[in-house]
C-alpha cells in the first residue's frame, strides 16, 4: 500500500495506523508537490523537509509535481503518472490511503480518480470524530506546526504555532480541531515511526494571496 502523504498530522496519524493494522505493509509514500516553488502543494513546506520526513519514517517517496495554480485535469494527469510508476516500481501494490476524516466530496473524488486509474482507496481515521483525532495525535507524541492558515477562518497569529493542548483550546467556536475544512495545515517533525526528529527551524511567517499565512519552516543540518 501506498499512503497520499501531506506531511501534516493527519498523513503520520493515518501511517500509524496503517502500520499497527494486520497483513497491512506500506511501502511508499505519494506527495504532491508545486514545481518552482519546490513546495509541499497547498501545505507550503520546503520539498527538502519532505524528504527528511521520508527519510526518517524509512520510506520513498513518489511526488506528483503540479506547476503554480494547475488545473483538475493537470493535477490528475500527475497523478496518473504518479501512480504508474507507483505501479512499475511495486506491481502488487494496489490501494491508496489517505488521511481524510469526514468530507464525503473530497473522499469520493479520490476514489474515483485512483479507481479510474485501477487502485483502491482506504481511509483508516475515516468518520472518527475529529476531537478524539486531535487528542490521539497529541497523546501520541506527534510534534506538529501549523504552517498554514486560511485566514478566512482563523486569525494569522495561529501560523507558526505548535499543534498542542493550548492551541485547541485556543481555537475558535466552530473550527474544526483537526483543520479538516481548510481552516490549517500542519508539518510533523517528531512522532511514532519516525527514526528521529527532522529538525528545522521556524521562519517568517507570510500573508499570501491576502488570505492564506503561511509559516516559513527552515531545516536545519544535523
Amino acid at each position: 500500500m501506498v499512503l497520499s502523504w501531506s506531511g501534516g498530522k493527519d498523513s503520520a496519524l493515518a501511517l500509524a495506523r496503517l502500520r499497527e493494522m494486520p497483513g497491512v505493509e506500506v511501502v511508499g509514500l505519494m506527495t504532491t508537490v508545486t514545481e518552482g516553488y519546490d513546495r509541499i502543494s497547498i501545505h507550503g513546506v520546503r520539498r527538502a523537509l519532505l524528504h527528511a520526513q521520508a527519510a526518517s519514517l524509512g520510506l520513498p517517496v513518489h511526488e506528483v509535481a503540479l506547476q503554480p495554480q494547475s488545473s483538475n485535469d493537470a493535477y490528475e494527469r500527475a497523478t496518473a503518472d504518479a501512480l504508474a510508476r507507483i505501479r512499475e516500481q511495486w506491481p502488487a501494490v494496489r490501494r491508496i490511503a489517505f488521511g481524510d476524516i469526514f468530507l464525503e466530496d473530497v473522499r469520493g473524488y479520490r476514489e474515483n480518480l485512483v479507481g479510474s486509474l485501477g487502485f483502491g482507496a482506504l481511509f483508516p481515521l475515516w468518520g472518527q470524530a475529529p476531537a478524539a483525532l486531535a487528542d490521539e495525535v497529541i497523546g501520541r507524541g506527534f510534534r506538529a506546526r501549523l504552517v498554514c492558515v486560511d485566514t478566512q477562518q482563523l486569525d494569522a497569529s495561529f501560523a507558526g504555532r505548535m499543534y498542542d493542548a493550548a492551541l485547541l483550546a485556543d481555537l475558535p467556536p466552530g473550527a474544526d480541531p483537526c483543520g479538516e475544512r481548510g481552516e490549517f495545515h500542519t508539518f510533523v517533525s517528531d512522532g511514532p515511526g519516525f527514526a528521529s526528529p527532522v529538525r528545522y527551524t521556524p521562519g517568517e511567517v507570510v500573508l499570501r494571496d491576502e488570505r492564506f499565512a503561511y509559516c516559513d519552516l527552515v531545516q536545519v543540518a544535523g
